[in-house]
């Protein structure tokens, strides 16, 4: 039996496609782009472009007094577990401590790795040393935009919005680990607390580890007043991962400092993805106990 299909079937066909498409898209770009909490749209000369933030606020939120300040980097990813270490943390010492400061990454266009790369290494993150025609042929990262973007438009537009205390922590996970390393050799006095969960490292043939070398070796008098740093990674991660993770121990150990307390923890079975959702409550726990001592 032969089926008719008819022009009144198709342009049916069609709208529930482009429906479905419509609702698809709406789902990624809610997942993306929209949080639990308070959206803010920035219009930022340094990048040339608006970028949104999440901001989480403490439940009892008393703009009366002021609060240590978090800022992590993409987004929505691991959201929630920061909310509810932050929340616990809350029912244990009777009053939330921070306010949460949360950058999503641009949703029409892939910006996470321009943002996040060190401008000292390929955006592409190629694991081996660059050769000479590749230093003019492939383009850097940006961290250094990202990061002045931060520090002259976030942290200005949060300052006069909210009253903070001089306790404020940058958080990243993989690119955004190498992120908080960058930040930390580059502009170590706009935080007082650093939290690298799974830092990549291992850009061009371990560049950021050498980087962070060289500055503990001959530049760490530029931490001048005292800061954390915690790191982690799963023991499940990449043999790559994992030597860059013990390169940057060894340049710590071999270059102490006595305004520089770190701590590391390697989270047993973990894979790259499952590490920052156990990193959380163990680094928020080690820097509230770095601040009270």
């Amino acid at each position: 039996m032969a089926i008719k299909i008819t022009k009144h079937y198709i342009v049916n066909l069609s709208l529930a496609v482009v429906i479905f498409a419509l609702g698809v898209f709406a789902i990624r770009y809610y997942n993306h782009y929209v949080s639990a909490y308070t959206d803010v749209t920035i219009n930022s000369k340094v990048l040339n472009e608006s970028r949104k933030v999440f901001i989480r606020l403490p439940t009892n939120y008393d703009a009366n007094k002021a609060y240590p300040l978090i800022i992590k980097t993409d987004g929505n990813f691991n959201l929630e577990t920061w909310d509810q270490a932050l929340t616990k943390q809350a029912k244990k010492e009777k009053g939330d401590k921070a306010i949460l400061v949360s950058i999503p990454n641009l949703f029409f266009t892939f910006t996470r790795n321009r943002d996040l790369v060190p401008p000292y290494a390929r955006q592409d993150v190629n694991t081996e040393a660059r050769l000479a025609l590749e230093a003019i042929s492939e383009p850097n990262g940006e961290a250094d935009k990202f990061l002045q973007f931060i520090e002259t438009e976030l942290l200005p537009y949060l300052s006069a919005n909210y009253k903070l205390t001089n306790n404020r922590v940058l958080s990243g996970f993989s690119a955004g680990g190498s992120f908080v390393l960058y930040t930390l050799h580059t502009k170590p006095e706009l935080f007082n607390g650093y939290f690298a969960f799974s830092p990549a490292a291992w850009y061009d043939d371990m560049t950021v580890v050498k980087k962070l070398d060289t500055f503990l070796d001959t530049q760490s008098d530029k931490i001048n007043s005292p800061t954390y740093l915690y790191l982690s990674v799963g023991s499940a991660e990449h043999p790559l991962m994992l030597k860059a993770f013990n390169n940057l121990e060894q340049a710590l150990t071999a270059n102490p400092n006595s305004t520089l307390v770190w701590e590391s923890a390697v989270n047993l079975g973990a894979e790259h993805s499952d590490n920052p959702s156990l990193s959380v409550a163990n680094a928020l726990r080690g820097y509230n106990h770095f601040i009270k001592h």
